[in-house]
């Protein structure tokens, strides 16, 4: 069981109104992995991890999480995803939201105080959950959505664009906890366009267009380009001359 690949992908492809947004997606994530999904706006990383976490369908290809077919609710249980904006009620506080959604995943009583403290205090939101989410920064709220997404102790974690917004600092301890969850075995796939987060994931896939450009580790990808960072690689696979 240990052997089969958290998330496998193959042949994914998504059009949304006549528009292809997804191309052949192939994509194999092992288990306590940290994997990132790099490239600009609009290229597909979001489309993409919405249909491994389940959310969206897919117009083709098949989608595994953990050895099953998705989208499959008993899956989808244990994994935790936060999307890129902010999925909070505002009206409610800090601390009603994390209940409200703990609840989702069927936690309760002492088990929920529990996760909801571990994971506030892995964003560093202890002290601001008994604040309206209406008075939060966008910062704040993305600190929170992250505390969500955590609520579960996940075996998949999927973070879209997690740390935008959030000071240098904070990012470097979310990083430091991201790391720590992988050594104890949890899947983690974040999506990113900036190069400085990239490097921390240990392995990467380039998108571009729909298109996955280029898979390997950071040190791979820019050592097979024949460049000196990951950046002049990207530019690289990306390039009209270049064969993806």
């Amino acid at each position: 069981m240990n052997n089969i690949p958290s998330i496998e992908a193959r042949g994914v492809n998504k059009t949304f109104k006549k528009h292809r947004v997804l191309s052949d997606i192939d994509l194999t994530i092992a288990r306590g992995e940290i994997f990132g999904l790099l490239g600009p706006s609009g290229c597909g990383k979001t489309t993409t991890v919405k249909i491994l976490a389940g959310i969206l369908s897919r117009d083709s290809g098949t989608v595994k999480v953990l050895g099953t077919d998705m989208p499959d609710l008993d899956i989808m249980s244990k994994v935790g995803y936060m999307t890129q904006a902010a999925a909070l009620y505002k009206t409610l506080t800090g601390m009603e939201n994390l209940k409200f959604f703990g609840s989702m995943y069927k936690l309760s009583g002492e088990e929920l105080t529990r996760r909801i403290e571990h994971a506030a205090g892995i964003v560093g939101m202890t002290e601001e959950l008994s604040r309206p989410v209406s008075d939060y920064s966008g910062g704040m709220m993305q600190r929170l959505s992250l505390a969500i997404a955590l609520l579960p102790d996940p075996e998949v974690l999927i973070l879209d664009e997690p740390t935008v917004g959030i000071d240098p600092m904070l990012r470097a301890d979310i990083w430091k906890e991201l790391r720590g969850l992988a050594d104890n075995g949890t899947t983690v796939l974040i999506t990113t366009h900036v190069m400085d987060e990239a490097i921390k994931c240990g392995r990467l896939a380039m998108m571009r267009d729909g298109h996955m450009i280029a898979t390997g580790t950071p040190e791979e990808l820019t050592a097979a380009a024949g460049k000196d960072t990951l950046e002049e690689a990207f530019i690289y696979y990306g390039g009209d001359g270049h064969e993806n």
